[in-house]
């Protein structure tokens, strides 16, 4: 599949959050953290968070916080004080008013700090877990927290489970003979204008360079020679680790799409890329902070 039209902060290998892991097993210690006038927590409702500004999230006290949430750890900031989450399901309206509104994800996570970024991304992803996997997947049961939000407990079988990530592969694939060319693919749900990179999820025993041979040969027809690794993102739609590659065709003149997944391949001049970056002609390109971007915006500044 091509990636998706994802966000994240602007750049997406630094994590730009003190998890604190070391403390999850602190007995009590979301309650002592809600507790405290100091604690900032992020609320989630569905993929959507309340803003400060276009480019800043609202923190908000825990006694700001509107009642029936599931509340995990995020880490510390910079003064030691608690980051928690809050997360509700998607809801009609908005929980509370937020000075520049609420958005998701997709939409803002490129104009956010990335404090706020690696905040919203791992609180959507803490989240999605905290909602969607109540029950024991072996027995049944329903679970319990454990870890500050970081694990859950089947009180019947006694097994533990922890959120899941899976690893998919993206790939930017550049011209055998040409370094002026880079080849994108359009999936078959996007519009004929909107172009991207190549990506997939990695299989069970495949290895990441095994996956991007296998990923790019079946959308785009291309034997890959060269694969370099350029970097990584996290992305909570629905639980992905994107990681990213440059690869070099073996024979460009093999591109073709495969009509399913993909309805059409282009060999893009950097030309072509420099205006689509800039946001002119027709050709869409990924959002300004996801992975793919990042891959196509070093490409065409010559940094990969």
């Amino acid at each position: 599949m091509t990636a998706p039209d994802s966000t994240s902060h602007p750049q997406p290998s630094r994590s730009g959050l003190d998890r604190a892991a070391e403390e999850r097993l602190t007995p009590g210690l979301i309650d002592a953290a809600r507790s405290d006038a100091a604690t900032r927590v992020l609320v989630i409702a569905g993929d959507a968070a309340p803003l400060a500004a276009p480019d800043a999230l609202l923190w908000r006290s825990p006694d700001d916080v509107p009642d029936g949430g599931q509340w995990a750890f995020l880490g510390r900031d910079e003064d030691r004080s608690a980051l928690l989450a809050a997360v509700f399901p998607a809801q009609e309206t908005d929980l509370f008013e937020a000075p520049a509104g609420w958005a998701g994800l997709r939409r803002v996570g490129g104009t956010l700090s990335v404090h706020d970024g690696a905040a919203f991304v791992t609180g959507l992803s803490l989240g999605r877990w905290l909602l969607d996997a109540p029950f024991c997947p072996a027995c049944g049961s329903q679970t319990l927290l454990g870890e500050a939000g970081w694990s859950r407990r089947c009180p019947s079988c006694g097994r533990q489970h922890f959120p899941r990530t899976d690893p998919a592969v993206i790939v930017a694939i550049t011209s055998a003979s040409d370094p002026d060319l880079l080849l994108l693919g359009s999936n078959a749900l996007w519009g004929p204008e909107r172009y991207s990179c190549f990506a997939g999820f990695v299989e069970a025993g495949e290895s990441l360079e095994s996956a991007v041979r296998r990923e790019v040969r079946e959308e785009s027809g291309v034997e890959v020679g060269t694969v370099s690794y350029r970097g990584s993102q996290a992305w909570p739609y629905p639980r992905s680790l994107m990681l990213g590659f440059l690869a070099v065709a073996v024979d460009d003149d093999a591109a073709h799409a495969d009509g399913e997944e993909i309805a059409a391949v282009r060999w893009f001049t950097r030309d072509e890329i420099g205006r689509a970056l800039a946001g002119e002609g027709d050709v869409v390109l990924p959002g300004t902070a996801s992975i793919a971007h990042r891959l196509i915006a070093d490409w065409h500044a010559g940094r990969s």
